[in-house]
């Protein structure tokens, strides 16, 4: 009766603060939908793509208006997260719109560095490198040290770029596998800076998922398939973008480019891919409720995993169990975690097993947990109870914990309160016992931080260095090849300035003479139709003049005209193939064309011809027949009309 009392008493104590406690969180943890937005701190812009989650809860990304929607409580805490600017963390107190202004990150840009000599290698760098590899999953502190080590500089050595980028991707491996991706993150782009690698952009768009960057991690891997790439880095590439789309609950999306790197596994024979992908996708439909098709592919990858070793098919079969264990399909749950079981149990000792799950004391409680959910108790003991000893063998107090409480509660369903009583004075003893190991975790897990912190900052300054150096010798090279550039440059421009002076002296010169050709070619067709013009019309009137000679009957005197009219034509006709003739000859045409005139009109004027003997006549050329209308003017309309005899007076 006492022990009865005594354990009411306990369930007293603990129910009215646990009652109170579910009162109060009942009133703060209704859900509600918080809209807010994202926008620069700067210039006001609102910035899209943005990962926006609760953590621990909802997913989501701002759209291209920068605003955003997501169901939310009271205290839950709201993470900004993007490469491009600082992460916010916000506490939701009440539901109202939610502004949240960041700050862009500031990029560092790493310099180019200019083709050299890098055939000297560092000494020990390879042996360094491996070691780092060699203690990736062992040692943290020990991989990164030898990092470290690769990358100091020696005398007269110098690091290659493709060396700095292998070391910053081991770099960023380590940080990876011991869960710090926002460091991988840092490690790869340095990486990527200095050596372009499609390996290592496969594992950055990795740790940006990992890291809950998971735009960015899209963007990475859809940018990557437009790179060529192998078989085996399509299928990594189409399983990464399937693994952050389920990340953030698109599960369409998620199966489909699941499905791509499964076709593409299968068309290559990439055996280990096509057991995990058959996996994925039945965890991606699981995830979206379609509960059929998931199991039609564990099923696959049950049958598949068994192909390969123990390990394998005993993980994939924890996985599976976890799927039939959500959908409350519990025998078949307990089958597959008693198989498990038998082939931990029937592994080497020496065979390691990376999974946490996939120890006997968790695979002991867990098929506990499926009786107790079909209200076995009574076969849920003998499994907990192995789960305990296990655990306390192997040092698991988070299981034996687990374990401990569990058992309790069903003595205590059972009525056994002894029992009870007991599990639960030993489940305190547990907790206990935790509350130091955890204590004394947390406190290497900070000492560990800060010596990994050192460690960072360490290689930091190395790769400052290294930058510094390499800046100077870039600033010297290129002050160099600056000297020499100007000196090219100035060559360059004063020979392209002669020749811009050459061709403007040729085209003057050509222009001038263009014009000069055509300004003489308007005078020779202005002379020509001028001769044209002329020449008939001077025969016409010697014509009418033998016409007038004839009409009075002075025969001797038309004879003699026609004579000299006949000489004149002839040199007319001689003439008239020809630009230009002497000026010697011209004064004769003329001379004798004043005599046909003075012929005719003999009563009404006399002419007198003068040549300066200072004249060369033999030197000046003149079109033919060019003064003759001139005279033929002075004579026709100006002495034939005159009542005085006059004078015509021609002077050269």
């Amino acid at each position: 009766m006492k022990k009865l009392v005594f354990l009411l008493l306990i369930v007293a104590l603990f129910s009215p603060a646990e009652s109170f406690s579910q009162v109060k969180r009942s009133s703060e943890n209704k859900s509600f939908m918080l809209k807010g937005e994202v926008i620069d701190g700067e210039t006001n812009m609102p910035i899209p793509k943005v990962n926006v989650e609760i953590l621990g809860g909802q997913y989501t990304t701002t759209n291209l208006s920068g605003r955003f929607a997501i169901s939310a409580k009271i205290g839950d805490e709201l993470v900004i997260k993007s490469d491009d600017f600082v992460t916010v963390y916000y506490t939701i107190k009440e539901n109202d719109f939610v502004t949240v202004r960041v700050e862009k990150a500031k990029n560092e840009t790493v310099p180019v560095v200019s083709k050299t000599s890098q055939n000297i290698r560092q000494a020990g760098f390879n042996i360094y490198l491996d070691s780092a590899k060699f203690f990736l999953k062992k040692d943290a502190q020990k991989s990164i040290e030898y990092v470290t080590k690769a990358l100091e500089p020696k005398r007269g050595q110098t690091i290659s770029k493709k060396d700095n980028s292998m070391a910053f991707e081991t770099l960023g491996d380590i940080n990876l596998f011991w869960s710090q991706p926002d460091l991988a993150v840092d490690n790869f782009k340095q990486s990527l800076q200095n050596f372009s690698n499609t390996g290592v952009a496969i594992k950055l768009a990795k740790a940006f998922a990992q890291n809950k960057n998971y735009q960015e991690s899209i963007s990475a891997f859809q940018k990557l398939l437009k790179d060529n790439l192998s078989a085996y880095q399509k299928v990594e590439v189409y399983e990464g973008l399937g693994d952050t789309y389920k990340a953030i609950g698109d599960g369409v999306k998620s199966v489909f480019n699941y499905q791509k790197a499964l076709d593409t596994a299968k068309e290559n024979r990439i055996t280990p891919k096509i057991t995990n992908l058959n996996s994925k996708i039945g965890e991606a439909y699981a995830q979206s409720g379609a509960l059929s098709e998931a199991e039609e592919y564990f099923d696959n990858s049950l049958k598949l995993a068994k192909k390969e070793n123990k390990q394998r098919a005993v993980s994939e079969k924890n996985k599976v169990a976890d799927f039939y264990n959500q959908n409350r399909d519990y025998e078949k749950e307990i089958e597959l975690r008693e198989e498990t079981l038998e082939e931990l149990n029937s592994m080497d000792k020496g065979a390691t097993v990376e999974d946490e799950a996939l120890t006997p004391q968790r695979q002991n409680y867990k098929i506990a947990n499926a009786f107790v959910a079909q209200e076995k108790y009574k076969q849920a003991i003998p499994y907990l109870e192995k789960s305990i000893a296990e655990a306390d063998k192997k040092e698991d107090l988070i299981v034996q914990k687990d374990a401990v409480r569990k058992l309790s509660e069903i003595y205590r369903d059972i009525g056994e309160f002894d029992k009870a009583t007991e599990s639960y004075q030993r489940y305190v003893e547990v907790v206990d016992e935790l509350y130091i190991k955890k204590e004394q975790e947390i406190s290497q897990a900070a000492r560990f931080s800060k010596e990994i912190t050192q460690k960072q900052n360490r290689i930091a300054s190395l790769e400052n260095d290294r930058k510094l150096n390499e800046s100077r010798y870039k600033l010297a090279f290129e002050n160099q090849e600056l000297i020499q550039k100007n000196d090219r440059i100035q060559k360059w421009i004063i020979g392209s300035l002669v020749l811009i002076v050459l061709l403007l002296v040729f085209a003057a010169y050509t222009q001038f003479k263009n014009v000069k050709q055509q300004k003489f070619a308007n005078n020779i067709l202005a002379l020509k139709s001028l001769r044209s013009q002329m020449n008939p019309h001077f025969i016409f009137n010697a014509l009418n003049s033998v016409n007038s000679f004839i009409a009075v009957n002075d025969e001797r005197t038309a004879n003699k005209y026609l004579t000299d009219f006949s000489l004149l034509m002839r040199s007319v006709l001689e003439n008239s193939e020809e630009d230009f003739i002497p000026l010697e000859k011209e004064i004769e045409l003329l001379e004798l064309y004043v005599k046909l005139e003075h012929f005719r009109f003999k009563d009404k004027f006399d002419y007198k011809i003068t040549v300066d003997n200072n004249i060369q006549l033999n030197e000046f050329v003149i079109p033919p027949m060019l003064l003759q209308p001139y005279v033929e003017n002075a004579v026709w309309h100006g002495l034939r009309y005159k009542e005085e005899k006059g004078l015509l007076e021609i002077n050269f």
